[in-house]
């Protein structure tokens, strides 16, 4: 750690010497990642790669064998007012056929189904190619069937399936993205303008963060060739990157701000700056990547590619932070400072001791063991109904009816009402012993569709059955199935595995289940070694990891008291696992910005509890700043219509809140008053002296601690 706070130093210090051409070589590194976005188109995941387990597996097997099934679009033709005119509505089918028959993105138009109330006509309709890209391939149906409808004025003719519906959310989602940059940039300006009273020492850290989004938005389009993107990668680099990018220049310059004010000369505030505020910067950001990386313990394509981009826009922000933002302090010195918003100006710059912060601290310095009593059972209050939480995959019912497609959907499931589970088995042999394959499959269920390869080599038996997807007596059916087949399929030297709807989400729970404690364990044993070799304290590392854990469980007490108590839902299955790591990376900047200021101060010879009130206190105009640029970041998610972002929001912003606000004022103080010197235990910095607050001082403070 300390060879890379020194290279930290020295990036830092020559940019400071050469402020310009810093910023110069920084505008482009972002035009560059821009290029290679431009040029370089991104690769998306497909459904096979963000597949897992056993049901992935019979995915896989379809797909190499030729069976894999087209995407299916359906042609809904219903009454825009009163009953459906039948022979009207056959007539408009009729013609619907007429035209997707003929065109090249079409294999399969299939016969008109009547409701059985008569209120609904509905034509199956199977795309050609790759089910992956069907969505590419959209327009000429939807001309064919604008076409019907306006043939056909009286009707509502309508279409969805599997393709439209996937293009509809992803254009609901993009719009989703643009409306959070839109909202979030004037937001955060808002709030940086309160914290600095002063608009260029405002823009600075939206600069930084918007820059440091864009290059990563680049970089990702490289990333993606070797893990592909998915539908909400863009929305992470976003959310992350004007989070950390946002908070880490709000630490520089703060902390310039207030070594200029302390008479320090200019070129010595900033190097002030970049020994503290970028010691805390650098080990935060590690802290944030290891927290993410964790995540590729997941073993799924969706994690892994969020993981990979938020790192990335992670280290893109952080060497922004080393390098840009230092050159911009040093080269715009005082004109930081304008133009100042009078009232703003005088609240950001006011000398006044605050009375808030040491009124807060009061109990947890007088009354420590009380007072982490007291809020630590709070917490576990706020975290109990977690322990009820129904983890589920998205359905139809949570998809936002703002997609015309999902709407179309609910009315088709209401005229046609099919939610029988399909279970898909499907079996490799030697071609040689189709037959025997065949005869055994049949021994399952006399009743399935067996569909075989070309080269006789895979089998595939879909049974349908009386159970509705998705519930307890389909997922025992899986569980039966995948029972059984070593049983039936003895002695034929035979693969086999058994996929399908119901399938395909029993083993996407199955592996979040498999993966959260190794996840959770790798993220808690990282995030508490960076804190070892940055501060060489056990004692903190302790702390660390029982106050993200009190942090992230008040979170999702949060989420399932709204979304499941309240209202009568569930919990997206990915959101505890992804929240968790995004959660405890994110929380570090914070936690180690103000133990760095408590490390100062105990480097200069305060009494422990003295430098825990101060640390604190100084810290906690930045703090609360910081802390609410990201609720404000992450709670535009909320507004999104895809229920996993609100969640995701409503979880974050709740998290981050409790973090800067209970964490930080009460746990934290409390704690370490009650740790007392032993707080930096097995490190000697309790010892340590120092006659003033100078850059000598801070740089051995922060730099090399001995043991």
């Amino acid at each position: 750690m300390a060879v890379k706070i020194s290279l930290n130093r020295a990036v830092a210090r020559w940019s400071i010497r050469r402020p310009w051409t810093a910023v110069g070589l920084w505008l482009a590194f972002v035009a560059g990642c821009l290029a290679i976005g431009a040029f370089v188109p991104a690769r998306t995941a497909t459904a096979l790669e963000t597949g897992v387990g056993e049901a992935s597996r019979a995915a896989v097997m379809l797909r190499d064998a030729g069976l894999t099934a087209g995407a299916t679009e359906s042609v809904l033709i219903t009454a825009r007012d009163g009953v459906l005119d039948l022979g009207l509505a056959r007539t408009a089918a009729a013609a619907a056929s007429g035209r997707m028959s003929g065109l090249a993105e079409v294999a399969q138009v299939g016969v008109p189904i009547t409701a059985d109330d008569g209120s609904a006509v509905l034509l199956p309709v199977v795309m050609s190619g790759d089910p992956d890209t069907a969505a590419d391939r959209l327009a000429p149906l939807r001309a064919a069937t604008t076409g019907v409808a306006a043939q056909f004025p009286a009707l509502r003719i309508e279409q969805a399936g599997t393709a439209s519906l996937t293009e509809g959310l992803a254009a609901l989602s993009a719009g989703d993205l643009g409306r959070a940059e839109v909202i979030s940039l004037p937001v955060t300006l808002l709030i940086l303008l309160v914290v600095f009273g002063a608009l260029l020492a405002a823009g600075v850290p939206v600069l930084l963060g918007l820059s440091a989004v864009a290059a990563s938005l680049g970089l990702s389009a490289l990333v993606s060739h070797l893990l592909p993107a998915t539908g909400t990668t863009s929305a992470m680099v976003l959310l992350m990157g004007m989070a950390v990018g946002v908070d880490y220049s709000l630490f520089y310059v703060k902390r310039y701000r207030e070594e200029r004010a302390r008479s320090h000369g200019h070129t010595d505030a900033v190097t002030v700056a970049v020994e503290t505020s970028g010691h805390s910067v650098l080990v935060s950001g590690i802290a944030v990547i290891v927290a993410m990386l964790g995540l590729f313990l997941v073993r799924d394509a969706t994690f892994s590619s969020l993981a990979a981009n938020s790192a990335l826009v992670v280290v893109v922000a952080m060497l922004g932070s080393m390098t840009v933002l230092p050159a911009l302090l040093a080269g715009l010195g005082r004109a930081m400072d304008r133009p100042r918003i009078p009232v703003l100006w005088r609240l950001a710059t006011s000398t006044r001791t605050p009375w808030f912060w040491p009124a807060v601290l009061r109990p947890s310095l007088r009354r420590p063991l009380l007072t982490l009593t007291v809020v630590v059972l709070g917490l576990l209050a706020v975290a109990a109904p977690a322990l009820d939480m129904t983890l589920r995959a998205p359905d139809l019912g949570a998809l936002p009816r703002a997609v015309p497609e999902v709407a179309t959907l609910h009315r088709i499931t209401a005229a046609f009402p099919d939610d029988r589970a399909a279970h898909q088995i499907v079996v490799a042999a030697d071609p040689a012993r189709a037959g025997a394959v065949e005869q055994r499959l049949r021994a399952l269920d006399g009743a399935g569709v067996i569909r075989t390869s070309a080269d006789r080599s895979v089998q595939e038996l879909t049974l349908t059955t009386a159970a509705e997807a998705g519930t307890p007596a389909a997922r025992r059916q899986v569980t039966e199935l995948r029972r059984r087949l070593p049983e039936t399929l003895h002695g034929l030297d035979a693969t086999w595995a058994v996929g399908g709807e119901t399938a395909t989400d029993m083993d996407y729970a199955a592996n979040l289940d498999r993966a959260l404690p190794w996840v959770a364990g790798f993220i808690l044993i990282a995030t508490s070694a960076v804190i070892i070799v940055a501060f060489r304290s056990l004692v903190l590392a302790v702390v660390t990891t029982i106050s993200n854990l009190l942090s992230a469980g008040a979170a999702f007490g949060v989420i399932t008291l709204i979304f499941q108590t309240i209202g009568g839902g569930y919990v997206v299955s990915f959101i505890p696992l992804f929240a968790f790591a995004v959660l405890s990376g994110l929380s570090m900047d914070y936690h180690v910005f103000v133990l760095t200021r408590m490390r100062e101060l105990v480097a200069e010879g305060l009494p422990a509890r003295a430098a825990v009130a101060r640390g604190i206190t100084e810290s906690a105009g930045t703090v609360t700043g910081a802390a609410v640029v990201m609720v404000s970041v992450f709670s535009i998610f909320i507004l999104g219509h895809g229920i996993e972002f609100k969640q995701l929001g409503v979880g974050l912003s709740t998290a981050i809140l409790i973090d800067a606000l209970v964490i930080r004022a009460l746990v934290l103080p409390a704690a370490l008053t009650l740790c007392g010197r032993w707080t930096w235990w097995p490190s000697r910095a309790a010892t340590r002296t120092a006659p003033a607050r100078d850059v000598a001082t801070v740089s051995a403070a922060l730099v090399s601690p001995p043991l």
